[in-house]
């Protein structure tokens, strides 16, 4: 292997016998793996993900109670850096075309041969081998002190007024407008990597690995100055809604996982012309100088103001919300940030944090307490109760239920009722 390291691995299938058989048939380690854990379902799948942070994800893409699909989409969102391979059957080829976009690395149709399995698993550690040769071994661009850099690193550095027209003239010249009609938001994102102390200590090939992830998911440009990389980022207010923290998140997580180094991430507030970039920079640099400076992570300037974003009071504000939603079958991590005005990567660590446990734990802990108290009404069906709880799928539910309190609600309803008879004689 390129990088004389085994790449962790997660296998999800319904389907026992299956699942089995590839966890231990397997030569995972002659392979280059190392298998970390396996879920015969989605909820389980994205648990394991959160807990192990796998570099692959094997899974069937259709599994119970959350689909392939969307287990694709909440992990990229969870962790980015996570290839997803799926296993499925040839009638969901259309099916599976439109999780594309969520970092799959590989479509294998069943039945598979275990040879067959072995020969695809070879193939993608040669393209995660790729995907880390390329973040580590990035060099500096030729164009580094060209015309197009100096003149971006001018108007995001000095700054230039529109009042003068040498904003939009400068955004012109060094690419971050395609012509005068070209209308793009911008966002600026400062990336550093850190010491122990704290102290940045960044090498001037980062920019060529930060320009290379920021270019899956967004328009941009990179420059490096004084030990940090300052991307320009440039798109709708619907692109950075949805990619903008999944980036942020995928450069401090590939940071770790293949530099080993600790990095932070800040990014500005959306601006919608060229002459405000000065003033996004600032804002950039302030989000990455809060807390501590030599703690991983990516920081929003919108995470910060008011004060009340911050800390144990947002973890507050987060509970509430949650108690008020938790009966919303769409309720997530990204919702959740979206009533609060605050990033899902701020977010998750402030739960994380303050409250010990991850935002879906939190989330099926406070479903399955209400669960507990409706499943006491008498004349309240299972399906009700389920709805009550967020929960679209009977049996959904009732896995969930019986996971954490451990009996099923008709258990549980049963042994209720024989209280409440007992105490009544």
């Amino acid at each position: 292997m390129a990088f004389n390291t085994l790449y962790t691995v997660l296998v999800a299938d319904d389907e026992d016998e299956l699942r089995e058989a590839v966890c231990t048939m397997i030569p995972w380690q002659e392979l280059g793996f190392r298998l970390v854990g396996s879920a015969s379902n989605g909820l389980d799948a994205l648990q394991l993900v959160e807990k192990h942070e796998p570099d692959l994800l094997l899974t069937d893409i259709r599994m119970p109670f959350i689909s392939g699909i969307e287990l694709a989409r909440q992990v990229r969102e969870m962790r980015p850096t996570t290839n997803i391979a799926f296993l499925s059957g040839y009638d969901d080829f259309e099916y599976a075309q439109r999780a594309i976009q969520y970092n799959i690395i590989s479509y294998m149709l069943k039945p598979l041969t275990v040879k067959g399995l072995e020969d695809e698993l070879r193939m993608i550690r040669q393209k995660i081998d790729v995907q880390f040769s390329m973040f580590r071994q990035a060099v500096p661009r030729s164009d580094e002190q060209g015309p197009r850099t100096n003149e971006l690193m001018a108007l995001v550095l000095d700054g230039y007024s529109d009042l003068d027209g040498k904003a939009e003239a400068y955004a012109l010249q060094c690419g971050l407008l395609q012509n005068k009609n070209d209308r793009p938001f911008y966002t600026v994102m400062v990336s550093v990597l850190v010491k122990g102390d704290g102290t940045f200590d960044t090498p001037a090939s980062f920019a060529d690995s930060v320009d290379r992830l920021a270019a899956k998911y967004l328009r941009g440009a990179s420059f490096f100055s004084l030990n940090k990389v300052v991307s320009v980022l440039l798109g709708s207010p619907a692109d950075f809604g949805e990619f903008l923290y999944i980036l942020a998140d995928e450069i401090t997580q590939m940071s770790g996982r293949v530099l080993d180094r600790r990095c932070r991430v800040g990014v500005s507030r959306m601006v919608g012309d060229p002459g405000a970039l000065c003033d996004a920079y600032r804002e950039a640099m302030e989000a990455i100088l809060q807390g501590d400076r030599a703690e991983a992570g990516a920081q929003f300037i919108s995470d910060l103001e008011p004060a009340v974003k911050g800390g144990e009071l947002l973890c507050k504000r987060a509970l509430e919300a949650l108690e008020q939603h938790y009966m919303d079958p769409g309720l997530s991590l990204v919702s959740l940030s979206g009533m609060l005005d605050v990033s899902p990567n701020h977010l998750s660590a402030c739960i994380k944090k303050y409250a010990g446990e991850t935002f879906i734990n939190t989330l099926i802990q406070k479903r399955m307490e209400a669960a507990r108290e409706l499943l006491s009404t008498p004349g309240l069906k299972i399906r009700d109760v389920a709805e009550r709880c967020g929960y679209t799928d009977q049996h959904y539910f009732s896995y969930c239920f019986k996971k954490y309190c451990g009996e099923s609600p008709n258990s549980m309803r049963r042994r209720l009722e024989e209280e409440r008879s007992g105490e009544a004689l």
